[in-house]
């Protein structure tokens, strides 16, 4: 594992967010983390765990409203796994365990590249926040705004999108050895497009990640531990943009 990484996920596991007691969470203190972790067994809980550091941080410090659903992608992966959870916060429980592709630019079966640039046809890393869908030619798409500077904040100039894409197809993959790839968008399956991009649309949260050192150490998003600790907020579900 990598220092930087494990040192920002260790931080933050020993603060995890909680969500308030209610009757759809009996046990009023259980970490959101540790709930999240069992309902999605096969993902990372250290990115896990950064995913749910970056949205609290972004909450914390005015950037959004606290979201009511959180997306991780793990670019860390190879396209031929799922590396895609949708989670809804306020139940808590899983909505998706996906596939999703990256930019063409970006690798082949194993994402290596990333960037901010226009025309770069690669992927962007850290948290976005949704916007309004459309119709085009992938058919429902959802707008995305990078909330990291110099990382993602040029998402919505390049149309840097979630759409559904007929060459993210598993069976494919396995006789390829990849995924089809984008010109930077997280494409899903054409199959599930319209109810996850239903669900992720106006104000969620998507957090992309791969263990880029530069990005680890410089996103803003990391770095407020001792600040929402102190100030005791969690991350409660139930807020949009």
């Amino acid at each position: 594992m990598r220092p930087a990484f494990a040192a920002l996920a260790a931080a933050f596991v020993l603060a995890c967010c909680t969500l308030p007691a209610s009757a759809d969470n009996a046990g009023g203190g259980t970490p959101l983390l540790g709930q999240l972790q069992r309902m999605a067994p096969d993902a990372d809980p250290q990115v896990l765990a950064l995913a749910l550091e970056s949205a609290q941080c972004a909450a914390a410090s005015g950037s959004i409203a606290p979201p009511k659903r959180l997306a991780v992608i793990d670019y860390s992966r190879p396209s031929t796994e799922r590396r895609l959870w949708v989670f809804d916060l306020a139940s808590p429980r899983l909505l998706y365990s996906e596939y999703v592709a990256h930019g063409r630019a970006s690798g082949e079966n194993l994402a290596t590249a990333f960037s901010n640039l226009d025309s770069s046809h690669q992927s962007s890393l850290g948290l976005f926040a949704t916007g309004e869908t459309y119709t085009g030619h992938n058919g429902l798409s959802l707008r995305m705004d990078g909330l990291e500077p110099g990382f993602n904040d040029r998402a919505r100039d390049r149309a840097i999108v979630m759409h559904g894409a007929a060459y993210v197809d598993p069976a494919m993959a396995q006789r390829q050895g990849r995924l089809g790839r984008s010109f930077g968008c997280p494409a899903v399956r054409q199959a599930v497009a319209p109810a996850m991009i239903d669900a992720l649309k106006d104000g969620q949260l998507v957090f992309a990640y791969y263990p880029d050192q530069h990005w680890l150490t410089q996103s803003k998003f990391f770095r407020c531990h001792a600040n929402v600790a102190a100030n005791a907020m969690p991350l409660r579900a139930g807020g949009s943009r």
